[in-house]
């Protein structure tokens, strides 16, 4: 490969913030900018597991505490990797909450519109979207005063399309849950909330964009499995991995003239 070309896609010294980095996609998100040269930041909370994860990384990386929610929590970490690392190239708001019914005989009814309570709605609302704003505020502000940094807001194909509730349909006809509104509420705000900042940030140097990926293979029932596929023009779900090449590609001067864009990666998904 011609050096100015992998120079492009490089992020070798970089400093670089991945919340809820403990995650499924969390942890691949860390090793792929870790591999391409970045000292990861992976932020969780769980604060031991996340030190224990970043010591597996190929760089220079730390783990620490964070709550997305609290403002203290991310004022704190701020300050923790400025004093490390004294600055901030890069942020990827992946710290999300997806549909969790505690009571999996309730999960059916409290899933519907009509009896979805509000305490999840706001649950919801506080982590998928103002933890994507208070984390880009406080993080974003150091990018700004250095004059350049990359933020990529981890959406879903969700915030662009409605959910197919078929899909949560067993082979004999039974709803087994419904999607809830307040995942594709959030997701969608998610994306606005992108297109907002990168015009409010684009003088500064600071380019902000969302990755939205399609659904994971994550040990889902059979059936479930075979409908999505079915529906995708690549004939299947996506492996965690699948996602790393636009990651890198976002947080690298390889996208040095793309702003607040949302890059859909679902196998085609949201184009039938």
């Amino acid at each position: 490969m011609n050096n100015e070309i992998r120079e492009l896609f490089s992020l070798e010294g970089s400093v670089t913030i991945v919340t809820g980095a403990l995650g499924l996609l969390g942890r691949e998100h860390c090793r792929c900018l870790a591999q391409a040269g970045a000292h990861v930041i992976a932020a969780d909370l769980a604060e031991e597991r996340c030190r224990e994860f970043a010591s597996s990384l190929p760089t220079p990386s730390r783990g620490y505490f964070l709550d997305v929610t609290d403002a203290d929590s991310v004022r704190w970490l701020l300050d923790a990797v400025m004093n490390e690392f004294s600055r901030i190239d890069v942020l990827v708001n992946n710290a999300g909450v997806n549909d969790m019914f505690e009571d999996p005989l309730l999960a059916l009814q409290e899933s519907m519109f009509e009896y979805y309570p509000l305490q999840m709605w706001k649950r919801f609302m506080d982590v998928n979207v103002s933890g994507v704003f208070l984390c880009s505020q406080v993080f974003g502000s150091q990018m700004k005063k250095q004059g350049k940094g990359s933020i990529i807001n981890i959406a879903s194909t969700y915030g662009i399309v409605a959910p197919d509730q078929s899909l949560y349909r067993t082979p004999a006809g039974e709803q087994a849950f419904f999607k809830s509104p307040a995942y594709p509420t959030s997701k969608g705000a998610v994306i606005a909330f992108t297109r907002y900042l990168a015009a409010y940030w684009g003088p500064a140097g600071v380019r902000v964009n969302a990755l939205s990926p399609g659904g994971v293979r994550n040990g889902q029932d059979s059936f479930f499995v075979e409908k999505y596929s079915s529906k995708t023009p690549l004939g299947r779900m996506a492996n965690p991995h699948d996602y790393r090449g636009a990651l890198i590609f976002l947080a690298s001067d390889a996208s040095s003239y793309i702003t607040g864009e949302n890059l859909v990666a679902d196998g085609g998904w949201t184009i039938i």
